[in-house]
């Protein structure tokens, strides 16, 4: 069965669930993987170091599947950033058809991806800034809760109040993000108003993440209660799994003198990277969202979107119509 909405019909993809873009997750083997199941795989652009490397990143995906998949390329502030228009470039001139947007000012991008005939999702934390996305020209929202992994904003709004009050307001295809592992999360957003379901966390514990063992066993232990909260003194909170690293940056933030150079050794990209390639899970931080305690297995991808789809049927036709008198 395929739960048919107005973003399968916009992608072109079998099953309303989107493999959100990660950090050094987002690769080749997981997006494919993703994508052959019917599902929208989703490359990270800057997992890659250079543009070049993007390109042949997206090649590889492409001689893993010939399903629409989709490559994230998300714009934060920075020091030195990095050549965000050459990336841009890259996924232009690869003939990709579908991009994740996330972080500020997306604007200029999103008009050269749209000039281009290129699907733009952009990634929101708040009513308002999804407002502001739609009208740049965005063909579909993705609206993060509290519960997610990544950054999840400072307003500190969960999925079931967030979702629905985006869906009052905003009328294109709308994607629900934080806390969704099962079928019962994919009905849910449907009936709060959402199109279809973007996981990240529940796609890391598969066995085609690329990713290492002991960081899928981590999220398999760990509870709803095993995230803390990073950089909300900066205002730019984060959630992570629980670990040696995350305890620590907590405690040194907590006090009052405490700033970022306090902590700059301990939260590098490059850290987290060593913890997710090595499986030593006290190298750096792990980016995880409260639906660990939603995880209980390893499938494969295939047989995880499989369940997620019998079970989502299940709950239709059995559960919810013996309610209807």
């Amino acid at each position: 069965m395929s739960l048919k909405t107005r973003f399968t019909e916009l992608c072109g993809i079998q099953h309303p669930i989107v493999q959100g873009g990660m950090m050094w997750v987002g690769r080749a083997e997981l997006a494919a993987a993703v994508s052959n199941a019917g599902g929208l795989g989703i490359l990270t652009a800057l997992t890659q170091p250079t543009p070049e490397d993007l390109l042949r990143e997206i090649a590889r995906c492409r001689e893993m599947t010939d399903k629409p998949f989709g490559v994230n390329l998300t714009i934060l502030p920075s020091v030195n950033p990095p050549p965000y228009a050459e990336y841009r470039e890259a996924i232009i001139g690869s003939g990709i058809k579908i991009v994740e947007t996330a972080g500020s000012q997306p604007k200029a991008h999103v008009e050269h991806f749209k000039a281009h005939g290129i699907k733009v999702i952009h990634k929101c934390t708040s009513v308002r800034h999804a407002l502001r996305a739609e009208a740049i020209g965005v063909d579909a929202i993705s609206i993060d809760g509290f519960e997610c992994a990544g950054h999840p904003g400072e307003e500190d709004i969960p999925g079931l109040i967030l979702i629905p009050a985006a869906a009052n307001r905003v009328k294109i295809p709308m994607l629900a993000s934080g806390g969704f592992a099962d079928g019962r999360g994919l009905i849910a957003a449907l009936a709060l108003g959402a199109d279809g379901i973007n996981m990240g966390t529940r796609f890391c514990a598969t066995r085609e993440a690329p990713i290492h063992d002991n960081v899928k066993r981590l999220l398999l232990r760990n509870t709803e209660r095993d995230t803390n909260l990073i950089f909300r003194k900066f205002r730019n909170t984060g959630r992570v799994a629980r670990n040696s690293v995350s305890d620590q940056v907590v405690e040194i933030l907590s006090r009052p003198e405490s700033n970022f150079e306090d902590i700059a050794h301990l939260v590098r990209g490059a850290q987290g990277r060593v913890a997710l390639e090595t499986g030593d899970l006290d190298a750096g931080l792990i980016w995880a969202g409260q639906v660990q305690g939603l995880i209980d297995d390893i499938p494969s991808v295939a047989d995880l979107i499989d369940r997620i789809i019998t079970d989502a049927r299940t709950i239709i036709r059995e559960r919810l119509s013996s309610f209807v008198l």
